[in-house]
């Protein structure tokens, strides 16, 4: 997600790669064995806002073939719409709805500028 905003385009892979994230991360939040979740909507957005450091390092590495180093990156980013639009793909289903919303955009528009 960075990246797409950092570069204001997305591809198909880019766009598998989030969705596949998504189910996995979903997945291992899942409580099977007494139903609900591990993670409210608020733990999971202090977990993303602990792996952004983490994310925007790796971007740095892949955004315009790696030529903008970590800092110049994150000035060019919205950190708070890149962890909103997370947590809205990756909540529990209460948010079900946005999740739908964003996804439908993940899919179907043009490029994805500034999600």
């Amino acid at each position: 997600m960075i990246k797409q905003q950092a570069e204001n385009r997305t591809t198909r892979s880019w766009d598998v790669y989030i969705r596949n994230s998504v189910r996995e991360i979903q997945q291992r939040n899942k409580r099977y064995q007494m139903e609900g979740y591990y993670l409210s909507s608020e733990e999971l957005r202090q977990v993303l806002e602990t792996a952004y450091p983490m994310a925007i390092d790796q971007a740095s590495l892949e955004v315009a073939e790696g030529q903008y180093e970590t800092a110049e990156l994150e000035k060019a980013i919205d950190k708070q719409e890149i962890i909103k639009n997370a947590l809205t793909l990756i909540s529990p289903p209460d948010e079900e709805k946005k999740h739908h919303q964003y996804h439908s955009q993940l899919c179907y528009n043009s490029p994805v500028a500034f999600d």
